[in-house]
């Protein structure tokens, strides 16, 4: 029997202005972002034409880049950055797009840029099929071998991301869908890829970014559109006995909004708050859900 070969779509993507296939290297040994992780990203839903909450990620964005100090181009705006979105997600036929947005700093040694003019990678992918609520709760565990320090860069979309990368590991090691990370105080940081929601007699409860997690767009929206709908929600420590003691738990993205948690470990959840929650959201604010 001859071999069976297995090739992904090739795609483009755009690199500095500039439109390359995604299977052409574009990045030199020497960059600062492949050595040390020199750089940040956002994540973008791209949707009927327009990306959803813009205005927030390119704030978080440019405040991330201004907290690392990067030497921001004049010519750098969120509107050129849209427009380039636009027109990469229209040259892969992407009317509906997961976007990621990625900055780091040009090629150099550790303690000096050679390139002081930071670098910006594109890429769009499609988006998931569009949903209120996933139908199969998420099955979690709690990644304890790393934890997330709380420092001033620990709200930023960073690159520097491996207790995330080994707690994901650790995840489909245990044959699970995601994993919760800790920070160094021991408590609930987040999840390897969303902000996590705590919900125990109808109060919710998220880590507070003092805790040390993502400073989520969806995150900070949820908070605000919860609060509208007469929802208390407390934003403060949470410890993994606050976890367990749960009645439900969710996950949230700029990609997926809310997802709930069915299992973690030994403890199964319901979902009956966050489906209201998910519902009334996809209906009140369909522009965003």
């Amino acid at each position: 029997m001859g071999k069976i070969f297995y090739f992904h779509p090739v795609s483009t993507i755009n690199y500095n202005g500039r439109l390359f296939r995604d299977n052409e290297p574009i990045i030199q040994a020497s960059s600062r972002g492949l050595r040390y992780g020199d750089g940040l990203f956002e994540t973008m839903k791209l949707r009927n034409g327009g990306l959803i909450l813009s205005d927030e990620h390119f704030a978080r964005l440019w405040k991330g880049m201004q907290l690392l100090q990067f030497n921001i181009p004049k010519l750098w705006s969120p509107e050129r950055f849209t427009e380039q979105v636009l027109q990469l997600a229209m040259k892969n036929e992407l009317p509906q797009a997961r976007v990621r947005l990625t900055v780091v700093r040009g090629e150099g040694g550790i303690f000096e840029a050679a390139d002081k003019t930071p670098n910006y990678i594109i890429e769009t992918t499609p988006l998931p099929e569009r949903e209120i609520l996933n139908t199969n709760g998420l099955q979690m565990c709690i990644y304890r071998d790393a934890v997330k320090t709380i420092d001033s860069f620990s709200n930023l979309k960073h690159n520097n991301c491996l207790p995330y990368f080994m707690a994901a590991l650790y995840a489909k090691q245990q044959q699970c869908n995601d994993a919760l990370v800790l920070n160094s105080r021991g408590n609930i940081c987040e999840a390897t890829i969303a902000n996590a929601f705590f919900i125990k007699d109808n109060v919710i409860s998220t880590p507070t970014l003092s805790e040390g997690c993502i400073a989520g767009v969806m995150r900070k929206c949820l908070v605000e559109k919860i609060r509208e709908q007469g929802f208390s929600v407390h934003e403060t420590a949470i410890t993994i006995a606050d976890a367990r003691a749960a009645d439900e738990i969710f996950l949230s993205n700029s990609i997926y909004n809310c997802r709930w948690v069915a299992d973690l470990e030994d403890k199964r959840y319901g979902n009956t708050v966050t489906r209201k929650i998910a519902e009334t959201l996809y209906e009140k604010y369909p522009a965003i859900f």
